[in-house]
C-alpha cells in the first residue's frame, strides 16, 4: 500500500503539472481505493479473536408475522450472500425452509474464506424492517423482524466434546430446490442438543450420511459459539454483553417508509442508501461494530 501510495501521489503530481484532467481523476480514484484498503486492513488487525479467522455459519430465522417476516428473512439471506460474494467468499446453502407464500422461515449458509467469522459475528441479533407491505392491499406500513445467528466453523485445532446421549437425531424429507433425491428419501438431518436446546439441520448433501456429518459440524460450531459468548460476557463484565447475540436484542433498523434510513442501534452508524445496504453494502456497519466490540473488550 505504501508503494501504491507513492506511485499514486507521483501520478497526481505529474497530472497536475501537465494539466491532464483525465490522469488526475485516475489518480484521485486510485488514492481513494488505497484509503479504503488501508481502512479495511486497520479493521482486520482487530480480528484477533480465537476463531475470527475461521469460516462461518450464518443462520436466518423469520420472526412472528407470517408472510411479512418470511419475506424479510429472504431479503436478509440475499443481502448477506451478496456481501459475502462481493468480498470473494464462497457461499454454500446448507439448509432452507421456505415460507408458505414468500421468502423463508429459516436458512443456514456456510461462508468460507479468511476472517469470515470475524467480520460476520457482529451481525448476530434482531433486524427490524419498516415498509409499505407489498402483500397488503391497503398499502399500510408493516414492521417485520428476523434474527441472524453467526457461529464459527470449528476446525481440528479446537476440541468440542459432545455427549452423544445429549443429542436427539431426527431425519426428514428435504424440501426446496435440489436434485433427484429431494422429497424422495429421508435424507435431511436435524440434531437437537438437549441440555442447551440447540437445534441444527442440514439437507444440502445427497445422502443422509453426508447431511449427518455436516450437521454434527454445525452443532459443534453452535456450541463453540455459545462458549465464546460466555467467555466474552465474563471478560466484559457488562450487564448487556449476554444480549449481544439473541432473539431479544435489536441491533439494526431498516426503514423504507415514510423515509429511507438504515441505522445500527449499537454504534449509531446510519445511511439513507437503503438499497445499497440491502444489496450487501455492509462494511461501514460491520467495521463500526467490530471497532466498538474490541474497544469494550479492552475496557473490560
Amino acid at each position: 500500500m505504501e508503494r501504491d501510495l507513492e506511485d499514486g501521489l507521483m501520478l497526481a503530481e505529474m497530472a497536475d503539472e501537465e494539466g491532464d484532467e483525465a490522469a488526475l481523476e485516475e489518480a484521485r480514484s486510485n488514492l481513494k481505493a488505497i484509503k479504503e484498503r488501508a481502512a479495511r486492513a486497520e479493521l482486520e488487525a482487530l480480528l484477533s479473536g480465537e476463531a475470527d479467522g475461521n469460516d462461518a455459519y450464518l443462520e436466518v430465522n423469520s420472526g412472528a408475522g407470517g408472510t411479512e417476516s418470511n419475506d424479510w428473512a429472504g431479503i436478509l439471506l440475499r443481502m448477506y450472500t451478496r456481501w459475502a460474494k462481493a468480498h470473494g467468499y464462497e457461499v454454500d446453502l446448507e439448509a432452507e425452509e421456505s415460507g408458505e407464500q414468500a421468502g423463508i422461515k429459516s436458512a443456514t449458509i456456510l461462508v468460507k474464506g479468511p476472517n469470515a467469522y470475524g467480520w460476520l459475528k457482529s451481525e448476530s441479533g434482531v433486524h427490524r424492517l419498516v415498509r409499505i407491505s407489498p402483500y397488503d392491499a391497503a398499502a399500510k406500513r408493516h414492521t417485520s423482524f428476523a434474527s441472524i445467528g453467526v457461529s464459527p466453523v470449528v476446525d481440528d485445532t479446537i476440541e468440542i466434546d459432545i455427549n452423544p446421549a445429549d443429542v436427539r437425531t431426527d431425519t426428514y424429507r428435504a424440501s426446496g430446490a435440489g436434485g433427484q433425491h429431494i422429497n424422495k428419501t429421508d435424507s435431511a438431518v436435524r440434531l437437537t442438543h438437549i441440555p442447551t436446546n440447540t437445534v441444527v439441520a442440514c439437507q444440502a448433501g445427497r445422502s443422509q450420511h453426508q447431511n449427518r456429518d455436516q450437521a454434527w459440524k454445525m452443532l459443534r460450531a453452535r456450541l463453540y459459539e455459545l462458549e465464546l459468548q460466555k467467555r466474552e460476557a465474563a471478560a466484559q463484565a457488562l450487564a448487556d454483553a449476554k444480549t449481544d447475540i439473541g432473539w431479544g436484542h435489536q441491533i439494526r433498523s431498516y426503514v423504507l417508509q415514510p423515509y429511507q434510513m438504515v441505522k445500527d442501534l449499537r454504534t449509531n452508524v446510519e445511511t439513507s442508501d437503503t438499497q445499497g445496504v440491502l444489496d450487501g453494502d455492509l462494511d461501514a456497519f460491520m467495521g463500526a461494530a467490530l471497532a466498538a466490540r474490541v474497544g469494550e473488550t479492552r475496557e473490560g
